[in-house]
């Protein structure tokens, strides 16, 4: 009988990155198994036309928060479950810990639910809704803790494989825009972060632009996430060498657009560590999360982060945290031309 597997990773960016090797892993060991993936709609380009994927369900749990108590938050949720339950699943993975995936694993009604145990899921209480509960060891990066529960579900060999494929008609559309701004050489410089205690101040990416633009002749485009408009405004407005240029890009688009990048700086952010899963170089730029951790994948890629300053707390604040403000710009630049070394240019 042919394996059906559920995976559960409802977002974020770059934690359905770092969920792609357990993925890739456990196709390996399940060759003809259905494997779907539930994930929020708002990421689901992301991973719709991943190879190692039969199908991919979303759900929109941030607009059923918004209608919290009326009748059609529940209608979706019944539809939800009335899908998950007529795809007869022998076995769901959530790789997130939270109680509304956990729940989701729960109500697929798959017989198998492997999860992290208590004192590793983000919320503890989750571990409940398992069958199986994982605590992969101690100090690993979040890709090993994701690739010790596809093992707990049957992968026999780790694959660090990303497969972030995209349409010809994604890479022609970023190609007119670069075509069309000029844009040969160019880094992606990335200061949102989604929480402000991740994000390095908005002057220090503008001389870090000013610098490279005048010791290198790269030209920069800022990435922004929706609602982050402000941001390329002020980015905009302290730039002096050239202007950055800033796109509006649908994700695969994203994809496209960091693939031929020369460089990405970032915070711990979700563009960061799909340039790195790309093989792009990256300068990953690390204050109140863990790198070791959290930091971003791959030969390419370079951590700054000041440890000793103040210690790893993830607690979600409006202003950067003392690490981020312990970095500087002339640190950057050296992280910058280590990275450039290891690209070989």
């Amino acid at each position: 009988m042919t394996p059906r597997l559920l995976i559960v990773r409802l977002g974020s960016l770059g934690d359905i990155v770092h969920a792609l090797p357990a993925v890739a892993s456990l196709r390996a060991a399940f060759p003809k198994a259905r494997m779907d993936w539930l994930v929020e709609a708002r990421w689901q380009e992301l991973i719709e036309l991943n190879p190692d994927l039969t199908n991919v369900l979303s759900v929109d749990t941030r607009g059923w928060r918004r209608r919290l108590l009326s009748g059609a938050t529940w209608r979706s949720l019944a539809a939800v479950r009335r899908t998950l339950r007529g795809a007869g699943y022998d076995l769901a993975l959530d790789l997130q810990g939270l109680y509304k995936s956990a729940g989701f694993a729960w109500l697929s009604g798959a017989p198998r639910r492997i999860g992290f145990d208590a004192g590793v899921a983000k919320e503890a209480g989750a571990a409940w809704f398992y069958t199986e509960r994982v605590r992969p060891p101690a100090g690993g990066h979040v890709i090993e803790m994701n690739l010790a529960l596809a093992k707990a579900a049957g992968a026999t060999e780790a694959h660090l494989r990303f497969p972030l494929p995209t349409r010809p008609e994604d890479e022609a559309a970023v190609e007119e825009l670069l075509r069309g701004h000029h844009l040969g050489e160019f880094v992606v410089l990335s200061p949102g972060g989604g929480w402000g205690s991740k994000c390095w101040p908005i002057e220090r990416y503008a001389a870090l632009h000013n610098i490279l633009g005048r010791e290198r002749g790269w030209r920069t485009v800022v990435n922004a996430a929706p609602g982050e408009e402000h941001l390329v405004r002020e980015f905009q407005a302290q730039a002096r060498v050239s202007r950055p240029v800033h796109f509006s890009l649908r994700l695969r688009q994203l994809v496209a657009l960091l693939k031929r990048a020369r460089l990405v700086v970032s915070g711990d952010t979700g563009p960061l560590h799909l340039a790195a899963a790309l093989g792009t170089p990256v300068v990953g730029l690390f204050g109140p999360t863990d790198p070791v951790r959290n930091g971003p994948r791959g030969p390419r890629a370079v951590v700054v982060h000041h440890g000793e300053i103040a210690p790893v707390t993830y607690k979600h604040e409006d202003r950067p945290s003392p690490a981020m403000l312990a970095i500087g710009v002339e640190e950057v630049i050296a992280a910058v031309n280590r990275c450039s070394e290891v690209a070989g240019g």
